[in-house]
C-alpha cells in the first residue's frame, strides 16, 4: 500500500528515493564495450545469443522487413502514429534556430552558425514493453534539426524480428537504418562503430541500467542526451479531483517498471486516503499489476501539504520528470513552477497525453536533474560554431590590448601572434 506522509515528515531527497539493491553494473558494461570494440559484429551476434536468445544472420532490418511490418500494423494505429508525428513536428519545428551575424563599423564581423550533427543514434527499448512513441520523440527532432542519417538500434525478439509497431513508427518518423541490437552492446556499437553499424555523433533514448551506464561510459567519444533514471511522476491535486483519475495517473508511471516512482502532493488528508483506497482497487485490474504493485509499495508516496502553494514548493525542491497540476486554474500556478521536465496542466491533461500525442517531447530529465537540464529537443542534434573576421585596420587598433591580456596570463606566443603583424 502507498505510504502517506504529512509535509515535512519526509525530505525532498527521499521523496523520489528508490529501494534499489541492484549491484553496480559498471564492470559488466565496461567488459561489454571492450568486447564490441575488439570483435565488432561478432560480439554483437554473441550477445544476441546470450542475452536475447536469438541467432541473427543479419543485424540490419531490411527494407522488405520494414515494409512488411508497416503493412501488418492495423491502419487505425498507423493513422494515430501519423497524427502524433504531425503534432510532434509542429511543436519541435518552433525550436529550430538560425545563426546570427554582428557587423561592426570597422569591418569586424563576428557570428555564430548552427549545423546539425552528421549522424544520430537512437536507442529504443524492447524489454518488458515496446515503445513506438520513443521512436517518434527521438527521430523527429533529429530530422527537423537536419541530421543526415538516423540510425536506430533496438533488441530483437526471440524470432529474430523487431516489434512491428516500432518498425511502423520508424517508417513514419523517417529513420534511415535500423539494427537488431540492444543493451550496452548497442550503445558501444553506436559509439565505436562495427562492420555493420556506423559510428554516430550523438546517442539518444532511454534504456535500462546497463544502457544508462553504457551511455555514461562512452560519453566523450560521442555526445549523449542524458543519463535518465527510472521514470517518475509528481501529481499536485486538490480535493475537487476525482480520486479515480488521480490514482490512474499515478499508476500510469508505476506500471513502467518496479523502480518507477509515483507521488501525489495534496492539501487534503481525506483526499489522500481516497486516492490510496482507489489505488488498491485499480492495481489488480492492470495487465502489469505485479510491476505496478512493487512500484507503489516501494517507491510510491502521498504527501499532505498545508496549501497548494506549499505543494508547488515541494515540486520545485525535487524537480520531477513529470509534473501534473490537477487544479482548477493551473495557469495561475505555472509561473511558480521552476523545475520540472514537463508540466501537465489541469484536470483533463494526464501525463499520457504528453507521452504519446500532444507534441512536446517525452524524453525528460529524471532524478532532480530538471533543475539544470531540459527535455530532448532540436537543440540536442545541433552544434554551434562561432566565427570571427578582422581586417588589418581592426586588428591594428586592438593588437596591443590583446597582447596585454595574453601577457597577464603568461602566454607570450599568444601576445606575439597579435603584435607581430605590425612590427617594423
Amino acid at each position: 500500500m502507498i505510504k502517506i506522509y504529512k509535509c515535512g515528515e519526509v525530505s525532498a531527497e527521499e521523496i523520489f528515493a528508490r529501494n534499489n539493491p541492484t549491484a553496480s553494473v559498471e564492470g559488466v558494461v565496461a567488459e561489454i564495450i571492450a568486447k564490441v570494440i575488439k570483435d565488432k559484429d561478432a560480439a554483437l551476434r554473441m550477445y544476441a545469443e546470450k542475452f536475447d536468445g536469438v541467432t541473427l544472420d543479419s543485424l540490419e532490418v531490411t527494407q522488405d522487413e520494414l515494409n512488411r511490418a508497416y503493412e501488418s500494423v492495423d491502419k487505425e494505429f498507423i493513422a494515430v502514429l501519423e497524427e502524433a508525428a504531425e503534432n510532434i513536428r509542429l511543436f519541435h519545428s518552433k525550436q529550430k534556430r538560425d545563426g546570427f551575424v554582428i557587423e561592426k563599423t570597422n569591418g569586424v564581423i563576428v557570428g555564430q552558425k548552427i549545423t546539425a550533427v552528421d549522424r544520430a543514434g537512437l536507442y529504443v527499448p524492447g524489454g518488458t514493453a515496446a515503445y513506438p512513441s520513443t521512436v517518434l520523440m527521438d527521430a523527429i527532432p533529429a530530422k527537423i534539426a537536419g541530421v543526415k542519417e538516423i540510425v536506430m538500434v533496438t533488441p530483437p525478439a526471440k524470432d529474430g524480428g523487431v516489434n512491428p509497431n516500432i518498425l511502423a513508427a520508424a517508417k513514419v518518423a523517417g529513420v534511415d537504418r535500423i539494427f537488431k541490437v540492444g543493451g550496452a552492446q548497442a550503445i558501444a556499437a553506436l559509439a565505436y562503430g562495427t562492420e555493420s553499424i556506423p559510428k554516430v555523433d550523438k546517442i539518444v533514448g532511454p534504456g535500462n541500467a546497463y544502457v544508462a551506464e553504457a551511455k555514461k561510459q562512452v560519453f566523450g567519444r560521442v555526445s549523449i542526451d542524458m543519463i535518465a533514471g527510472p521514470s517518475e511522476i509528481l501529481v499536485v491535486a486538490d480535493a475537487t479531483n476525482d480520486p479515480k483519475h488521480i490514482a490512474a495517473d499515478l499508476l500510469s508511471q508505476a506500471e513502467h517498471d518496479k523502480m518507477a516512482s509515483a507521488v501525489l502532493v495534496t492539501d487534503s488528508e481525506k483526499f489522500a486516503m481516497a486516492v490510496s483506497e482507489e489505488l488498491e482497487k485499480q492495481i489488480p485490474q492492470l495487465l502489469r499489476k505485479d510491476i505496478a504493485r512493487k512500484s507503489i509499495d516501494d517507491n510510491g508516496k502521498i504527501i499532505v501539504a498545508e496549501t497548494l502553494l506549499s505543494a508547488i514548493e515541494i515540486a520545485n525542491e525535487i524537480a520531477p520528470e513529470h509534473l501534473e497540476l490537477c487544479v482548477e486554474n493551473p495557469f495561475e500556478y505555472l509561473d511558480k513552477v521552476k523545475h520540472a521536465g514537463s508540466i501537465f496542466m489541469g484536470k483533463y491533461c494526464p501525463e499520457a497525453v504528453g507521452d504519446y500525442f500532444a507534441g512536446p517531447n517525452h524524453t525528460l530529465p529524471t532524478s532532480g536533474t530538471a533543475k539544470f537540464s531540459s527535455a530532448l529537443s532540436v537543440d540536442d542534434f545541433v552544434k554551434k560554431s562561432q566565427y570571427v573576421y578582422y581586417t588589418k585596420e581592426a586588428l591594428e587598433e586592438v593588437n596591443e590590448k590583446i597582447a596585454l591580456f595574453a601577457n597577464k596570463e603568461g602566454l607570450q606566443a599568444h601576445a606575439k601572434s597579435a603584435t607581430i603583424r605590425f612590427e617594423k
